[in-house]
């Protein structure tokens, strides 16, 4: 599992604005009631007040930048419909977080954020959230991530060819940019009327900010319709490369602090802010080079039997046998035994952890220690090491990234608007 910090701890342990959270349970003689119907289940009035208490205890400090009650609870409320929506559809689809991957999950957030799973429990508890809560937002988020790793994975390709075309037309790998956004939707079968509306309406909160009548941050959580209003509109850092065309035009000539223009997009309109920006400089990373002799452990040959073999292997070396003669007769590195031992250049991390704790510690010419891996027992000799110019391939990685960042984005943009446009779902905030 790719190692994940949810926005829910996220929010909890850095005073970030945090998605909604499910309510803890009730006291026995409390009638619930329900906020909204969501296909064949229900979203709980607790729910609901539960997740507007924990966005609100992240904005004590800034009351003011906290849209007004009613917008808050649409908001909150929206968000977990999305989530409902989507949990349920990972179910229908046979996507299922198993008791140890959510326990890997919660280890993982426990490390990132220098604790352990026990000090993790206190700090929620003191943070008014029960570790059961925890484990059921959790276990949701994960399950989020995965319905849409999924989904992109079967609905976004990128072909050699694309590559190729972005980066002829376009210069890969330069500056960076933190946006924000504010948008106004706009429905498919919206009328004249409706879209005219819509327009004024975003421009008149436009010009709000300009008179700094509001600061963007208040705009966007309690005008804006994005998924991200109540994060104040943060979208985070993007590459102009990233940015379809027509906005990083504009952004281009921005300075930090200003805003575009209103601009139609998909689904309505919207305004960005350029929040800052940096350049990206040369890349260089440092390359080792290595020959290797691997004993491997099977079955039929143990960790000892194969720990053993490897230190005679490096008593042959160490005592003068040429490295790549013993390599070509004993190694069992199927890539390697046939160019006696000649692992080439490589980055580090390119043969593993293992590989690169030992080869980082040695001087050039030096033989390493028997150590062991995932596979076997190897001896490592570094021959040289140089600092290697990647910027090129780096930035064809990075146009493979951002042509399927693009297409993730918008796929999944209309798969949410799709899900939720079929669900059938009744919100009954003026009561049960």
């Amino acid at each position: 599992m790719k190692p994940i910090l949810p926005l829910l701890l996220a929010a909890v342990l850095a005073g970030m604005p945090s998605p909604p959270v499910r309510a803890q349970a009730l006291p026995a003689n409390t009638v619930d009631s329900i906020a909204a119907v969501v296909n064949e289940g229900v979203i709980l009035r607790s729910e609901l007040d539960r997740a507007i208490a924990n966005v609100s205890r992240q904005f004590a400090s800034q009351p003011g930048s906290m849209p007004p009650r009613d917008v808050l609870e649409r908001q909150v409320l929206e968000r977990l419909v999305l989530t409902r929506l989507q949990v349920d559809r990972a179910a229908d689809s046979g996507i299922r977080i198993s008791d140890q991957e959510l326990q890997q999950a919660i280890a993982q957030i426990a490390s990132q954020n220098k604790m352990t799973v026990d000090q993790l429990r206190e700090r929620l508890a003191a943070d008014g959230l029960s570790f059961a809560e925890f484990q059921a937002n959790l276990r949701d988020e994960v399950t989020v991530q995965r319905l849409r790793q999924r989904y992109v994975q079967s609905a976004v390709q990128v072909s050699e060819a694309e590559i190729d075309q972005l980066l002829a037309t376009r210069q890969v790998g330069g500056a960076e940019v933190r946006l924000a956004n504010l948008v106004v939707a706009v429905s498919d079968g919206a009328t004249p009327d409706e879209v005219a509306a819509a327009k004024a309406k975003i421009e008149g909160i436009r010009g709000q900010i300009e008179r700094g009548e509001l600061d963007f941050r208040s705009a966007a959580m309690r005008f804006s319709q994005g998924q991200n209003a109540l994060d104040g509109g943060e979208i985070g850092w993007r590459s102009l490369d990233a940015i379809p065309p027509a906005f990083a035009e504009m952004l281009r000539s921005l300075q930090p602090g200003q805003m575009t223009p209103v601009v139609r997009g998909t689904g309505g309109f919207q305004v960005v802010l350029l929040e800052e920006r940096r350049e990206q400089s040369q890349q260089k990373v440092t390359q080792y080079h290595a020959q290797d002799i691997l004993v491997l452990t099977t079955e039929v040959v143990g960790a000892e039997q194969a720990r053993q073999k490897a230190e005679q292997l490096r008593a042959r070396v160490v005592g003068g046998e040429d490295f790549a003669k013993v390599a070509m007769e004993a190694s069992e590195d199927s890539q390697t035994r046939a160019k006696g031992g000649d692992m080439g250049w490589f980055p580090a991390e390119a043969w593993g952890s293992a590989v690169s704790q030992q080869i980082q510690q040695l001087a050039d010419g030096e033989i390493s220690p028997v150590f062991q891996s995932d596979v076997g027992f190897h001896i490592i000799k570094r021959l040289g090491t140089r600092e290697q110019d990647v910027t090129a391939e780096t930035r064809r990685s990075q146009a493979r990234e951002l042509i399927g960042q693009r297409k993730a984005e918008e796929a999944y943009d209309r798969f949410l608007r799709q899900l939720r446009s079929e669900a059938y779902v009744e919100t009954r905030l003026g009561g049960a």
